[in-house]
Parts: C-alpha cells; sequence; structure tokens
C-alpha cells in the first residue's frame, strides 16, 4: 500500500459530489515517490510523500 515511511499519510476515502448533488465515493491518493536519503552517513531508500520531501529541503529555523 502506498504510505508515506515519516508521516503515514495514506490514501482516504470521500465524494465526487455533482451539480445535481450526487454523491458517489472516490479515492484521494498521497503524491508517493521513491527517494534516497542519507540517515546516518548511510544511503536509504525511503518512500515519502511530497510534502515531507519539502519540508526536509527547507532551512531549520534560526540558521540564516
Amino acid at each position: 500500500m502506498a504510505m508515506c515511511e515519516m508521516c503515514g499519510k495514506h490514501k482516504q476515502s470521500g465524494n465526487n459530489v455533482s451539480h445535481s448533488n450526487l454523491h458517489t465515493k472516490r479515492v484521494f491518493r498521497p503524491n508517493i515517490q521513491k527517494t534516497t536519503l542519507i540517515v546516518n552517513g548511510r544511503k536509504e531508500k525511503r518512500t515519502l510523500c511530497t510534502r515531507c520531501m519539502r519540508t526536509m529541503a527547507k532551512a531549520p529555523r534560526g540558521i540564516k
């Protein structure tokens, strides 16, 4: 199953709502990508959502 290894984000279900207000089931899937990270000096392959990848690329607070 597609799930982010960092935040645990996975698919969610909901409804498509038409103009006539008919509800049909649908699935919201997160944007999961396979990436290579350096963890404790070693390269590891992880599956992360793009939101986590963006957050990791940000500079930590206090560093300018």
